[in-house]
């Protein structure tokens, strides 16, 4: 997914205050909601204005933006997909909208009539601390080994002023081997404090797996490229793959592999009580002919396979 300027979805400026990010926000919605827009990409439309007001409209999100675009990587004027990364808020807020935010639009373009809610009760007693919620982006090998791990997160606080500033805390955190991209880890009591002495609400990490050089993670599944050398290929043989966890699986490639084929070893993806598959595409590196000993041994070759052709071969 392409990084978006958040700001610029909703055609306002950075320091706009929150009621022309609002009104911004209604006007594109009359134009791109499905219900009523003729605009042909009114959908993918509608999704970008969804996920840019769901950041600039709530407080906690929008002061985390603002410190991604102001931090390195937000240098060429807008933050990765991943930007709320390493940040900790006090509602979930993952690419989601208060439904609430539609209710006058809605009236506006429907002709319904207002709503009235239920007037909430201002007095609050014994009552748990919410659950706060962040996402951590780890390394594979943190997933697949598990074991202890220093995460970083900070946190958007609004002040009785309304300013947001960022507070910073460290935990120590427990991964368990063969976590899955997606899944969290609850952290019990470290989430808001609670009032009347009642508990704190717990911290939801959900965890996201970085790119790695040599693997790419599905589900539970691995998949990564298998490079063989030609005779490799042509006699079959065992080969040596380093797993995340730095052991060595050996594979067995049948002879006559051909680049592209697919091995799978069962079980060996990311651990767990129903571990993943390894998936291992081949791929038969060619050495190069750099000195004069190994271009007669490919001349040779060429002439021991005179009648072969490989676009017949591989069309």
């Amino acid at each position: 997914m392409a990084a978006k300027d958040f700001y610029q979805v909703l055609g306002v400026a950075r320091d706009a205050p929150a009621d022309e990010i609002k009104q911004a926000f209604r006007r594109l919605a009359k134009k791109y909601h499905p219900d009523v827009s003729r605009e042909a990409d009114a959908t993918a439309r509608m999704a970008e204005v969804n996920e840019a007001y769901a950041t600039l409209s709530d407080p906690e999100r929008r002061a985390a933006y603002d410190a991604a675009l102001a931090g390195p990587r937000g240098a060429e004027g807008f933050p990765p997909p991943d930007w709320d990364a390493g940040f900790e808020f006090s509602h979930p807020g993952f690419g989601g909208i208060d439904p609430r935010a539609f209710e006058d639009l809605f009236d506006d373009m429907f002709g319904r009539g207002r709503r009235t809610r239920g007037a909430r009760s201002a007095h609050a007693y014994d009552l748990r601390g919410d659950d706060h919620h962040a996402k951590v982006v780890l390394d594979l090998e943190d997933l697949y080994r598990g074991g202890p791990r220093a995460v970083t997160l900070r946190s958007p606080r609004v002040g009785p002023d309304g300013r947001v500033s960022l507070v910073e805390r460290t935990l120590e955190v427990k991964i368990p081997p063969g976590l899955r991209p997606g899944q969290s880890i609850r952290l019990a009591g470290q989430g808001g404090a609670g009032s009347g002495g009642a508990p704190a609400g717990d911290l939801l990490l959900q965890v996201q797996v970085k790119p790695h050089a040599r693997f790419t993670v599905a589900g539970a599944d691995l998949s990564a490229e298998l490079p063989v050398a030609p005779w490799e290929a042509a006699l079959g043989g065992v080969i040596p793959v380093t797993m995340p966890d730095g052991a060595v699986l050996r594979v067995r490639v049948p002879a006559g592999a051909q680049s592209g084929r697919q091995l799978t070893v069962r079980g060996r993806g990311l651990p767990g009580s129903r571990p993943g598959d390894l998936f291992l595409r081949v791929r038969i590196v060619v050495p190069e002919a750099a000195d004069a000993k190994a271009r007669e041994w490919y001349e040779k070759m060429a002439q021991a396979f005179a009648d072969f052709d490989p676009r017949r071969v591989s069309s």
